[in-house]
């Protein structure tokens, strides 16, 4: 027990580690490609962040550990909304911008529906996994459209990236990847060992320890953007986040293993993630002019959190 749970939390570490450096090279060589700052912003470097969740879920996959995969992939998203943006809301109300409210999470509902449609015979298989994926590109596509027309728009801190020669770019995003890679295959493993010891279901394990392990980085970014007044980047990290992990990380298991999916992704796990995705969606909607995700919807995030944490403890004792 005490190897898995090492192999847990230093699997994590790496994890954040390295993908860091695999943005931040990935970024920098795009950029001494000359690649258009918007671009890195919209693709590399938002693709780039979801970098963790993804390569869980492949390694999952090709392990024969689906539901770890799945888990962590909707889990990732019940984490954002219930746990990283509820604390993040109590900590400082978000204001919600025109576009979030009438465009990224539309956008985001809209997927979340489609991913429900994918799922709901209970089996997860290439067809589904190529809908989400056409659905990526899509998103892609109209995220590069609308930031044409709206040149304005915060975008992802690509400022904030060193510049690096095209050799250390290299290396870091070689390194980054490497790591990323290694530190995926840890964190599998240390997972999968754990829930065979406490005798619980591997989609438990991807659903909390896994899906909370690779959402702390979203936790930490939006906390501090919130308190930098950063709300723009606050909300829109978790929005973002919720989107790739829906389109580049639930696809993995379905192109890599196909297979049936645990009765619970259905009729527990994704009726939880599509409620907060509404719930969000209809405050940033109905608050008008003054919309915001404030303390108090915060506070209901958090505490609908805890209660699937709850729901997850009861039903597995």
């Amino acid at each position: 027990m005490i190897t898995a749970i090492l192999a847990i939390i230093s699997g994590f570490i790496a994890l954040t580690w390295s993908a860091d450096k695999f943005v931040a090279g990935s970024a920098a060589t795009a950029r001494n490609w000359n690649i258009s700052p918007m671009l890195i912003g919209l693709t590399v470097v938002s693709i780039g962040t979801s970098a963790p969740e993804i390569l869980v879920s492949v390694i999952a996959a090709s392990q024969n550990h689906g539901d770890i995969a799945v888990g962590n992939a909707i889990g990732s998203n019940i984490a954002n909304l219930g746990l990283v943006l509820g604390i993040t809301a109590i900590i400082a109300p978000l204001p919600v911008k025109q576009a979030i409210a009438k465009r990224e999470l539309p956008w985001l509902a809209a997927i979340t529906l489609i991913a429900g449609g994918c799922l709901i015979n209970g089996y997860l298989g290439v067809i589904d996994s190529l809908i989400l994926l056409c659905g990526l590109v899509a998103t892609l596509y109209l995220m590069i459209r609308w930031q044409k027309h709206h040149p304005d728009e915060p975008l992802a801190e690509t400022d904030a990236l060193p510049e690096l020669t095209s050799k250390a770019a290299y290396i870091q995003l070689l390194g980054g990847l490497a790591i990323l890679l290694v530190s995926s295959q840890i964190l599998v493993w240390g997972a999968s060992r754990i829930a065979e010891l406490l005798g619980v279901s591997e989609l438990v394990i991807g659903l909390t320890i896994v899906a909370i392990g690779t959402s702390l980085p979203e936790l930490a970014a939006s906390i501090m953007s919130a308190l930098r007044q950063h709300h723009d980047i606050a909300l829109g990290n978790v929005v973002g986040s919720n989107i790739f992990n829906l389109l580049a990380v639930l696809p993995m298991p379905g192109l890599i293993s196909p297979g049936p999916l645990n009765e619970s992704v259905i009729m527990r796990d994704y009726p939880v993630m599509l409620g907060l995705t509404l719930l969000v969606l209809v405050v940033a909607i109905a608050g008008g002019k003054s919309r915001q995700v404030g303390r108090f919807t915060g506070t209901i995030l958090l505490l609908s959190y805890c209660f699937y944490g709850g729901w997850l403890y009861i039903q597995n004792t």
